[in-house]
């Protein structure tokens, strides 16, 4: 009886125990069972870990929304007095970096038009190619199919001439 206990696995191990007899069909079968059985414990611990930081963040949330409101609230009059001089420096702030990125886009464009131009084949340069070859291509065929077309009008228009 005593030898039994010892070689019975513990509930839950991934272990198998060893048998005087290792070929026998019943532990055999018993093995590839044990071995195709789901390990729950990481996906249990997933979700432990899971709520555990969710729960964390839901704190700290709580903590950020409520010191924000009550900031707001202790500097609403010093906000409010405050106020003739953020507008006006909101607008010209605003104002300096529409202003900024209206010229940089300009420089980056003349600077892109500049090496397409001179060959020096700049990112991008092979999809303008293809479009203008593409948009020429069209056209080409919409003049031939067009003059086809109003040749033959003309003729239906005026027989005799």
């Amino acid at each position: 009886m005593a030898s039994d206990i010892q070689h019975r696995p513990i509930y839950g191990s991934t272990t198998v125990p060893r048998s005087s007899n290792i070929n026998h069909p019943v532990a055999s079968f018993l093995r590839q069972l044990q071995s195709k059985a789901p390990n729950h414990s990481g996906q249990l611990f997933g979700f432990l870990a899971f709520f555990i930081s969710g729960g964390i963040l839901l704190l700290l949330t709580g903590i950020t929304v409520t010191t924000f409101v009550l900031g707001f609230i202790a500097f609403l009059p010093i906000i409010i007095i405050s106020s003739p001089i953020w507008i006006p420096l909101f607008l010209l702030v605003a104002g300096f970096l529409s202003l900024a990125g209206i010229v940089f886009g300009t420089g980056a464009l003349i600077s892109w038009t500049y090496r397409y131009f001179k060959g020096m084949h700049p990112v991008g340069s092979d999809q303008v190619d293809y479009a203008r070859s593409r948009i020429f291509n069209t056209a080409a065929h919409v003049k031939d199919y067009a003059g086809g077309y109003f040749h033959g009008k003309q003729k239906d228009a005026a027989p005799g001439a």
